[in-house]
C-alpha cells in the first residue's frame, strides 16, 4: 500500500528528456536502486508508456512505478510518474524527431509548473536535443537559458560539479567567434559573485577560494595575445580582492589544469564552454553534474547529452544521472539548513 510523501524527504522531479535518447534508460537505471527511495520521493515527468517501452526493451521488468492520479499527490517508497501528454508519440530510439523534442518540452514545462506551485522541492533534467526542441515555443540554446528566464533570475551560472572540481562558465552556449564580446567587467564580476554565493549557500563553504581563467592563450601574455585579461578580468579580480574576496588569476587554462592547480581552489571560473568543460569531463565525466546556480529552485542534470548512438542498447551509464539526484538532494537540504539557521 502506498504511503503519503514524508515531509523530510525531498520531492525530486526528474524529466525524461529526449525520448529517443538515453534519458529514459539512465532514469530507469538510476531509480532501480531501491535505496534512493529512502532518500527522496522521486517524481518522473514524462510518460508511463515511454517507461514501459524502455523497460521492456532493456529487459528491466522489475522496475515498477505508480501513475500520479491527483496533481501533487506523491507517495513515499514509490516511483511516481506524471503523464505530461495524452497523445501517442512515436518512439524511435536513436533517431532525432520533432515529436520527441516537443515531448521533452512538455515534461520540462510541467515540472517547472509544479516547482513554482511548491509541489516539488527541486528537479533533475535528463538530456534534450537542442535541435529538436528548438522552436518558436522554445527559442533557447538549452535548459540553462530557459530556466533563467522562466524563474525571472537576473542571471544564472552553469556550474559543473564533480568529486574534485567545480567549474563555472562566464559564457555558455555562445559561438566561439562571439565569445569576446560577452566578456565584460560587469558579466565577469556577476559570475564570480554567483559562484561565491552558491559555494557558500549550496555547498556550505564559508570562505570559498575561486580561481579565474584567462580568455586568451597564456592569459594574454601581458597583452601580447589579447587585451581582455588586462582591461576586463584583472580589474575585476583586483576590485574583489580589495573587498576581501578570495579570488585569484587570471590563470592560463592549459597550465592551470595540467599542473592540477584546480585542487587548490573551491571553484574555477572559465571564460567559455570548452575551456571549462573539456578538462571537467576529462577529470570527472562519469560522475559529473551540471548545476544551475543562481535560481530560486534547485536544478541539476547529468553532464552528458542524448547519446543517440547507444540509445536502446542497454549501454548507457547512469552514474552521472544518479549523482545529479544526490547533488540536488544535498543542495536542497543545505538551503533548508541555511534558512533554519537564519531564524
Amino acid at each position: 500500500m502506498n504511503t503519503p510523501h514524508t515531509p523530510n524527504k525531498p520531492r525530486i522531479g526528474i524529466t525524461l528528456g529526449d525520448l529517443n535518447g538515453i534519458g529514459p534508460e539512465v532514469v530507469i537505471k538510476a531509480l532501480s536502486d531501491s535505496r534512493l527511495l529512502n532518500l527522496i520521493t522521486p517524481v518522473i515527468y514524462g510518460s508511463t508508456r515511454v517507461l514501459s517501452y524502455y523497460r521492456k526493451l532493456m529487459g528491466l521488468e522489475e522496475f515498477n512505478y505508480s501513475q500520479v492520479k491527483t496533481k501533487g499527490q506523491f507517495f513515499s517508497k514509490v516511483i511516481n510518474v506524471v503523464n505530461c501528454w495524452e497523445e501517442e508519440i512515436r518512439i524511435t530510439p536513436g533517431q532525432p524527431a520533432r515529436e520527441s523534442g516537443h515531448a521533452a518540452l512538455m515534461s520540462l514545462r510541467r515540472v517547472v509548473e509544479d516547482v513554482k506551485e511548491g509541489l516539488i522541492d527541486g528537479f533533475v533534467t535528463a538530456p534534450i536535443d537542442k535541435n529538436t526542441i528548438y522552436s518558436e515555443d522554445f527559442p533557447f540554446r538549452g535548459h540553462t537559458e530557459y530556466l533563467t528566464q522562466t524563474f525571472d533570475a537576473t542571471e544564472s551560472l552553469m556550474l559543473m560539479v564533480g568529486a574534485s572540481l567545480k567549474v563555472g562558465l562566464v559564457t555558455e552556449h555562445v559561438p566561439v567567434k562571439d565569445i569576446s564580446s560577452y566578456i565584460t567587467q560587469e558579466r565577469v564580476e556577476l559570475k564570480i559573485r554567483l559562484m561565491e554565493l552558491s559555494l557558500k549557500k549550496d555547498f556550505q563553504i564559508s570562505k570559498p577560494k575561486i580561481a579565474v581563467l584567462g580568455l586568451n592563450p597564456h592569459a594574454g601574455d601581458e597583452g601580447l595575445i589579447g587585451e581582455e585579461e588586462n582591461t576586463v578580468i584583472k580589474p575585476v579580480i583586483n576590485d574583489l580582492k580589495s573587498k576581501g574576496k578570495l579570488v585569484f588569476g587570471p590563470f592560463p587554462a592549459d597550465g592551470f589544469f595540467a599542473t592540477a592547480q584546480h585542487q587548490k581552489f573551491d571553484g574555477v571560473l572559465a571564460m567559455y564552454h570548452d575551456q571549462g568543460l573539456i578538462p571537467f569531463k576529462y577529470i570527472d565525466f562519469e560522475n559529473g553534474v551540471n548545476f544551475t546556480a543562481g535560481l530560486p529552485t534547485v536544478r541539476t542534470s547529468p553532464d552528458h547529452g542524448t547519446a543517440y548512438g547507444i540509445t536502446g542498447k542497454n549501454l548507457a551509464d547512469e552514474r552521472s544521472l544518479r549523482q545529479a539526484i544526490f547533488l540536488a538532494t544535498d543542495i536542497i537540504k543545505n538551503r533548508q539548513e541555511a534558512i533554519a539557521n537564519q531564524r
